[in-house]
């Protein structure tokens, strides 16, 4: 009996010990899965030069549209153009034989309202002969067109029609440009740094029509605006805090 008492013992304990044991391991993997340094791409100076020597070449080869090259931090080559060559160094990059960027990867538009041209148009292209990518940028406002890459580049289609959709930049000879992600009927350009976050109209089901309608959006003035000192939206009724109501006849206390 008592050997039996001790063997269970034994037993017991030396589980207790495996399952720390197998706890502090399990622990350990996910401290050093969690601590894991982050990966940096390291600098390559050779890459550097012939993604340099690359951008002044096409500079020299169309200088009537660039305006400015430069490389990145992260070896990516940045070519800054005139909105009149977007088409003609497009089809330059595509077609010539040392570049031939043939795919056009993504195309979308920033927004920065402090510029007299307050839109810039990104293309970023992919050459899968050379394992090369290249980025294009041109600017425009909210009035000028900017000539669309669909003759060029058939993926521009869907690209053109969301920054029309979200920004409001105007593709002249797009085929098909219209909205793609809001509705026909919407008003402004969600992307814009100026679009309210309540929006203009809402929508809703109406019982006497028997479909939905669209409506003006009827906010109180005060969700409207906004904290000069923070960018979040702050109603004006609660920017300062006010004194508790004290009861009558009972004088506040000195400091």
């Amino acid at each position: 009996m008592a050997a039996s008492l001790v063997r269970f013992v034994r037993g017991g304990f030396s589980r207790t010990l495996n399952r720390k044991y197998i706890s502090d391991i399990y622990c350990a993997n996910i401290s050093s899965y969690y601590y894991i340094e982050s990966t940096v791409r390291p600098k390559d100076p050779v890459t550097h030069k012939q993604l340099a020597v690359f951008g002044e070449y096409v500079a020299e080869m169309l200088p009537k549209y660039v305006q400015q090259v430069q490389v990145t931090c992260y070896n990516e080559l940045e070519v800054m153009i005139h909105p009149d060559g977007v088409v003609p160094v497009l089809t330059f990059l595509r077609d010539h034989t040392n570049a031939q960027f043939r795919n056009m990867i993504d195309l979308t538009a920033v927004d920065i309202p402090s510029r007299q041209n307050r839109f810039e148009i990104v293309y970023n292209l992919l050459s899968l002969r050379y394992n090369s990518r290249i980025r294009l940028k041109t600017y425009t406002d909210e009035l000028t067109p900017v000539d669309s890459a669909v003759s060029v580049h058939n993926a521009a289609n869907w690209y053109e029609r969301e920054v029309w959709d979200m920004y409001g930049v105007f593709f002249a000879n797009h085929p098909d440009l219209r909205r793609i992600l809001t509705d026909y009927g919407f008003e402004g350009h969600p992307f814009r740094k100026d679009f309210p976050l309540s929006g203009f109209v809402e929508v809703r089901y109406d019982d006497e029509v028997k479909r939905v309608v669209a409506e003006p959006v009827e906010l109180a003035q005060e969700f409207r605006k906004f904290d000069l000192n923070s960018p979040w939206e702050v109603f004006p009724a609660h920017r300062e805090t006010k004194a508790p109501e004290l009861p009558a006849g009972e004088k506040p206390a000195d400091k």
